[in-house]
């Protein structure tokens, strides 16, 4: 959620909680605009990237159980170079475009 002159904004997919109606009538009775966005698309969802870059640095190290696994990803979470969120958002008009070039595809 984000904040734009006097009025509150947000984005939402379409998980469960967020179309359910006591949700939807909170945000109206609220006055918060909800913004479109596509239920799917993970090109468009900052987050959606760094899960990738840990899954994918997590994977590389193969845990062999649950508990390694756990470690491997607080480990692996603390390498991410922090200036990554930034570039994700930076690079939001161009992967918006691409999404809109490819008709909502990724």
């Amino acid at each position: 959620m984000f904040f734009s002159g006097r009025n509150w904004e947000t984005s939402q997919d379409n998980d469960p909680k967020h179309t359910a109606k006591i949700t939807k009538e909170w945000l109206r009775h609220n006055s918060v605009n909800v913004l479109e966005w596509p239920s799917q698309s993970p090109d468009l969802n900052p987050i959606e990237h760094l899960w990738k870059d840990l899954k994918m640095a997590v994977h590389r190290r193969s845990p062999s159980n649950l508990m390694e696994l756990e470690r491997f990803c607080k480990e692996e979470w603390e390498k991410l170079p922090r200036n990554r969120c930034a570039t994700l958002v930076d690079s939001y008009p161009r992967r918006l475009e691409a999404v809109i070039a490819a008709k909502g595809a990724s």
